[in-house]
């Protein structure tokens, strides 16, 4: 039986000052601490058997990818399945427990939360996550491979692996910035799910402090 370990990566924190939902938007990159975080992940993998490093092609992605890969001296693939959620709020201010939702001007983009009406229907995220991982598991077979992508997107993948409903409340999702969930497989079967933040100490921190620390 081939044991082989997919590591689904969120990436590190974003330069983003105007705090816009950016989605898909180009041009957004991670912050200074969002460098961190990423060299963080790189060293929580090293001694591993990684074999594999692929990402989103957004850039944020693909520069938490980068310690990882240089850390196996691997090149970087990139995978569209791997892309942030399409989204109806992008480039707009919105956030869980701002209020938008309760403008009436978006009442009819959040009509449906199940599906949901305001982006890309969480079955078609689940499908397309699901299928990049399997691409990972097939790139890496007998070793360990790392994907990197973005929060609902791994939290649906998640989801979906445990046969749970996949519509949910954001703020429950365990996916924090530059997060690792593991998908182990023995063979073609999936034999268990972890979780883990190797840049957890990281966490909580704004520029500024992260600054101060003379980091």
């Amino acid at each position: 039986m081939t044991n082989t370990i997919v590591h689904v990566v969120r990436h590190g924190e974003v330069h983003n000052p105007e705090k816009i939902l950016y989605g898909r938007l180009p041009g957004y990159q991670l912050s200074e601490l969002g460098v961190q975080m990423a060299k963080a992940v790189a060293q929580h993998f090293a001694g591993r058997d990684i074999a594999y490093v692929v990402a989103s092609p957004l850039e944020r992605a693909q520069q938490t990818a980068e310690p990882i890969a240089a850390e196996f001296g691997l090149a970087i693939a990139a995978d569209d399945r791997l892309l942030e959620s399409i989204n109806g709020f992008e480039g707009k201010r919105v956030g869980v427990g701002d209020g938008a939702l309760r403008d009436p001007r978006n009442w009819w983009t959040v009509r449906d939360p199940f599906t949901p009406s305001w982006g890309e229907p969480y079955r078609v995220v689940a499908d397309r996550m699901t299928a990049a991982v399997l691409a990972a598991r097939d790139a890496a077979a007998g070793h360990e491979a790392v994907a990197v992508s973005h929060q609902l997107p791994i939290w649906i993948l998640r989801r979906w692996m445990e046969r749970k409903r996949l519509w949910h409340d954001p703020r429950r999702r365990q996916c924090s910035l530059a997060s690792v969930t593991s998908f182990h497989f023995e063979g073609d079967t999936l034999a268990g799910i972890g979780y883990a933040e190797p840049a957890g100490h990281l966490l909580g921190l704004s520029q500024d402090a992260f600054k101060a620390r003379g980091a």
